[in-house]
């Protein structure tokens, strides 16, 4: 079998197996409770948030435990607006964000929010003068993930982070960085983040965890009340042995990324080699050009066909990829990303994601690319037996 889905989720790293195993079976204890059995729970907690802290090299008070990328990317979007509301009620986002962050904006908009949705260019990636241009006195908040979900584009958010700290009163500045922790570089402080998502499920941890970076001082809204547990902000039970396991995926992420991300990248660059040799009318969605993508992540599309057809026949073939962000698929949606890079109904149909992780072999790779040649000739002579 060959994987090329890791933008949706990564198989579970064996060093994390171990770690869930041996919290599952000793940890026995609710972190809320005063007893050994507690003490022993809220011990485990609090050396899982000094890991996820040291791979983002932020403070362990900085870390706010989730249920994965979506829930954190509606705690930061919600709670910074909501917690900035008598300073203006205006949102700033593109129109290339998850659909996370574009739905938690719009059911802001029908709390009396405004917002100001940047298109993105046809590379998919957007403009910090345009953010920039888009912010307003008052403006409460300005979201932008790191790395496309569904195309792998580099957003500028270095640059929007640090013009947005010269301003006189500057917005909180969130960021989604699901598919960019282990795969690019992350600098949040210097960027001027005020909160950012994260994921473990896509590092090779478990489904269903996730954690926010909150920046010291930076107050929000928390979505569940009740017992007060994540300083208030999250409200519930803590998910322990899944939060032990995201702890070792982020730290492993953090730690191996130099080698990861160079290795992913070179592997992308054969595979794209290969598939441009055996399909040349193959069209790209994402940039072609490395700097501007992320290392793991690229979105092509094939002419004449489906990319749904050439998923399946990949299946057959027992090489796995995607049609793009897996949280739309399952509903058969069309990709909103898409529509804002002003991709034509053809390219859009036949988009196919290839998305690969640090275990991949170059014979992965050339393996994955003969497939992908021998799918596209067999339907494509398919299509033209039925239209004679």
């Amino acid at each position: 079998m060959i994987y090329f889905d890791f933008a949706a989720t990564a198989p579970l790293r064996p060093e994390v197996l171990v770690a869930l195993e041996k919290a599952l079976r000793d940890v026995a204890g609710n972190p809320s409770s005063i007893h050994r059995l507690g003490l022993q729970a809220e011990t485990a907690l609090r050396q899982a948030r000094e890991q996820v802290a040291g791979a983002l090299g932020v403070s362990a008070e900085e870390i706010v435990f989730t249920s994965g990328g979506t829930e954190s990317n509606n705690m930061a979007v919600k709670g910074l607006a909501r917690n900035r509301r008598a300073r203006g009620q205006h949102i700033v986002t593109s129109l290339a964000e998850h659909s996370s962050v574009l739905e938690s904006v719009r059911a802001l908009e029908k709390e009396g929010f405004s917002a100001t949705y940047v298109e993105p260019g046809t590379d998919g990636r957007v403009s910090a003068d345009a953010i920039l241009d888009a912010v307003r006195d008052d403006t409460v908040l300005v979201s932008v993930q790191v790395v496309n979900n569904e195309t792998g584009a580099l957003q500028p958010v270095a640059e929007i982070g640090r013009r947005l700290q010269e301003r006189r009163r500057p917005p909180r500045f969130h960021v989604d960085a699901v598919q960019a922790l282990g795969r690019v570089p992350l600098e949040l402080a210097a960027w001027g983040v005020d909160a950012a998502s994260f994921s473990a499920h896509g590092l090779g941890g478990p489904k269903g965890v996730g954690f926010m970076y909150l920046r010291r001082g930076v107050g929000v809204e928390p979505l569940p009340h009740g017992g007060g547990q994540e300083r208030g902000l999250r409200s519930g039970t803590e998910n322990v042995p899944g939060i032990v396991g995201a702890a070792v995926a982020a730290e492993l992420a953090a730690r191996e990324l130099p080698q990861a991300s160079a290795h992913m990248g070179r592997l992308m660059e054969m595979f794209l080699a290969r598939v441009e040799e055996l399909v040349p009318d193959i069209a790209y969605i994402s940039p072609r050009e490395r700097e501007a993508r992320a290392p793991h992540i690229v979105a092509l599309s094939v002419p004449g066909l489906r990319g749904e057809v050439v998923l399946h026949a990949l299946e057959e073939r027992n090489v796995y990829v995607s049609t793009g962000s897996a949280c739309s698929s399952r509903r058969g949606k069309q990709s909103h990303v898409l529509a804002a890079l002003g991709a034509d109904a053809p390219v859009r149909e036949g988009m196919i994601r290839i998305s690969l992780g640090p275990v991949h072999t170059e014979q992965d790779v050339e393996q994955g690319a003969k497939a992908f040649a021998e799918a596209v000739q067999e339907l494509r002579a398919a299509l033209s037996v039925g239209h004679a």
